[in-house]
């Protein structure tokens, strides 16, 4: 075998002679960098092999009979799933890329060791990153981190995650990537002598418990470091709320040994509530196993603990990598054919999509992203997309079932079909016996009905093979109610030029048929050239319209309306704290000023920080509704539910049992007011929802 490893350096050498990469050095350098990675993993000859060639077929112009007679039909099939498509003069280079992607993923779900090539061929790529131009190597490295690492963390390969999003980190936002890296490296030295002592004293009382083991303090990947702050500055909280800052991983012979261990940091220190997850007993779906518990340790500090096998640690680190050489002369490994169904969805969406681009939006939203574990009526475990709903559950289950779904049961309550599932949750869906369809306002992002991209698609293909006729009539319905919407008068020339569409039926069609949604035509439509302000009688407008506060967003308050206090004016950059008014919100003051030093209700003073400056756009909106008792509460429980501030309301009756109001709020930007006019005509009793532009302000899109 070493010899066929021997005979493929000797065969790429000579077909890559001559070449240099963009470094300067020898371009053999890059595939026998690739194939000494997978060496590391430890993975078989034929992978190896299909390593060192796996550029021959693109660069060097050999085919692949000649590497199927020189080196067997395996290794030629692998370097073909790696090898991307032939360049066509009439493609286009993001149709060539997308292409080349489903290309890979398709040979990736027949045989795995095809993305593991590719994994060690980008982790190459990206440690010789510097020598491309800024734009290339910014475009390279967001690739990596929306598709090859999330790739690598679904196959459970830590050791190329790790890297890849260090990598990515470190080209995509150089200043950030320096700022936590010297933030950890000053800490470092205190770090480790706390952990050094921690683990000493686990060890002495594992030790007493007859318990043998090898006790480490963890590292903090950097871009793991920053994903953790961004999460915690969201939730207005501090760097030194991170649990795992201080951590341990603790390796030992068994999983007997893990619950053992487990026992004796209870004993030894206090641990936190909510912060145990046991991963041995219901294993992540990428295969990970291992105890997860957090503890305040000496000094008070919170300290995180991984306990896990040897055997286990490897899995981890290595994913299906390690899962290959533990299996050898196992029987079937039935848990390992569970977590690799993920594989088997890629081929069947293959098989139901002729759109490339729906193949790779599916996989990049059900397959990259976190997942979330619901149970059946009769107990059987379904794997979802984060953020899915009872009506993604159902299309799980059957296509047919997610057609006729018009209700939902989640733990045995009823509850609506926007839910968003949990991990745990038990989910019945409710059926109509009628053969009905699904609803075009699943389609709609801003509704949240549907969370998974292979739900989506399913309710698109529903509509496609309805008749043409009934989806040019619907997709009219839509666009009149969007430019009611806007306020707005086109003429069919100006929507098709707006919208980039030749013909009005195709695009009343796609409109219909959900291919295209209402919010992209009205972000097409609210582009459109307006007519001039109607003037303002006698100078002054009807209502005022200046921005509430300072249009800006104060960390520790949500989302509360600031402003700045008169009496010491601070400016961003100054030291400030809150000061909760009885009907104005938060004022914000400069940190001593006297007006708070002798403040007797210290309760209404709260921790402030400067945020994220952003502009505020007042648009008027018009509601037509049925009168009832409770409308206006439920209009502005909608509006607030959305984080959006009135300005004012304006209600007005008629005598035929209907009200108008005219509100002014005050809106970030259109995909704000877009999810707005989503909310509002989902409220019971309301007729219609339409934007006033008469006094007001053009909103564009940001």
């Amino acid at each position: 075998m070493a010899g066929l490893v021997e005979q493929a350096y000797e065969f790429a050498d000579e077909c890559h002679r001559g070449q240099k990469r963009v470094s300067g050095e020898p371009y053999i350098a890059h595939p026998l960098q690739t194939a000494l990675f997978l060496v590391d993993l430890r993975l078989d000859v034929n992978t190896i092999v299909a390593a060192l060639l796996h550029d021959v077929v693109e660069d060097c112009d050999v085919a692949l009979d000649e590497l199927a007679s020189r080196f067997g039909t395996e290794v030629a099939k692998l370097v073909d799933g790696v090898t991307k498509l032939t360049k066509s003069l009439f493609e286009e280079q993001d149709h060539l890329y997308a292409e080349s992607l489903r290309k890979m993923l398709v040979a990736m779900a027949e045989d795995i060791r095809v993305v593991l090539i590719k994994l060690a061929d980008r982790l190459h790529n990206m440690r010789t990153l510097d020598v491309l131009p800024p734009e290339k190597r910014r475009r390279i490295a967001q690739e990596t981190l929306d598709i090859y690492s999330p790739l690598a963390h679904r196959l459970g390969i830590w050791e190329i995650k790790w890297r890849l999003d260090d990598l990515a980190f470190f080209y995509l936002d150089e200043d950030r990537y320096h700022e936590i890296s010297n933030m950890l490296a000053a800490k470092r030295e205190e770090r480790e002598t706390y952990v050094g002592q921690v683990a000493s004293r686990l060890r002495e009382a594992m030790k007493v418990s007859n318990l043998t083991g090898e006790v480490v303090g963890r590292p903090k990947s950097i871009y793991s470091t920053y994903r953790k702050m961004e999460r915690y500055a969201a939730q207005g909280k501090e760097l030194s709320d991170i649990y795992d800052l201080y951590a341990l991983r603790v390796l030992v012979d068994s999983k007997d040994d893990c619950y053992k261990t487990l026992g004796v940091i209870h004993q030894l220190w206090h641990p936190i509530p909510g912060q145990f997850d046991d991963y041995i007993a219901n294993p992540k779906e990428n295969m990970y196993q291992a105890l997860h518990t957090t503890v305040i340790c000496d000094g008070g500090s919170p300290l995180e603990v991984q306990i896990k096998t040897y055997e286990l640690h490897e899995i981890a680190e290595y994913g299906v990598a390690a899962h290959w050489r533990y299996k050898e002369g196992r029987a079937n490994d039935l848990r390992f054919e569970e977590k690799m169904t993920w594989l088997r969805q890629v081929l069947d969406w293959q098989r139901e999509m002729a759109a490339t681009d729906e193949f790779i939006e599916s996989v990049k939203q059900d397959i990259f992203q976190d997942q979330v574990f619901v149970y059946t009526p009769k107990g059987a475990i379904v794997e979802l997309t984060a953020g899915s709903t009872p009506i993604d559950f159902g299309y799980k289950i059957h296509t047919d079932l997610g057609h006729r779904c018009i209700g939902a049961k989640v733990n045995g309550r009823l509850v609506s079909l926007d839910t968003k599932l949990q991990n745990g949750d038990t989910v019945e869906v409710l059926a109509s016996k009628l053969d009905r369809g699904p609803s075009l306002d699943w389609l709609n992002p801003n509704r949240g009905y549907v969370g998974s991209a292979s739900a989506r698609q399913k309710v698109r293909l529903w509509f496609r093979r309805q008749a043409r006729s009934a989806n040019i009539q619907r997709g009219r319905e839509l666009l009149r109610r969007e430019l009611r919407r806007l306020n707005q008068r086109l003429d069919d020339a100006e929507v098709l030029s707006l919208c980039n569409y030749d013909n009005m039926e195709e695009l009343l069609a796609n409109l219909g048929s959900g291919g295209i949604t209402e919010t992209q035509v009205g972000y097409r439509l609210a582009q459109a050239r307006q007519e001039p302000l109607s003037p303002i009688v006698g100078g002054k407008p009807k209502l005022a319209l200046s921005s509430p506060g300072s249009g800006i967003s104060v960390l520790g308050v949500g989302d509360l309306l600031t402003r700045m206090a008169p009496c010491c004016n601070p400016i961003p950059g100054d030291s400030i704290t809150g000061f909760v008014t009885r009907a104005r919100g938060v004022t914000v003051h400069k940190q001593g000023c006297s007006n708070l030093a002798n403040e007797d209700e210290p309760e209404r003073i709260v921790h402030v920080d400067w945020g994220t400056t952003y502009e505020l756009y007042p648009v008027r909106i018009r509601v037509t509704a049925y009168d009832r008792v409770g409308l206006l509460r439920d209009v502005t429980s909608a509006v607030s539910a959305e984080d959006v501030n009135i300005a004012s309301v304006v209600t007005k009756e008629h005598p035929d049992g209907t009200v108008t109001m005219e509100l002014t709020i005050y809106t970030k930007n259109l995909e704000q007011l877009g999810r707005l006019f989503a909310k509002l005509e989902g409220v019971r009793s309301i007729i219609d929802v339409t934007r006033d532009r008469s006094t007001i302000p053009l909103l564009t899109p940001n």
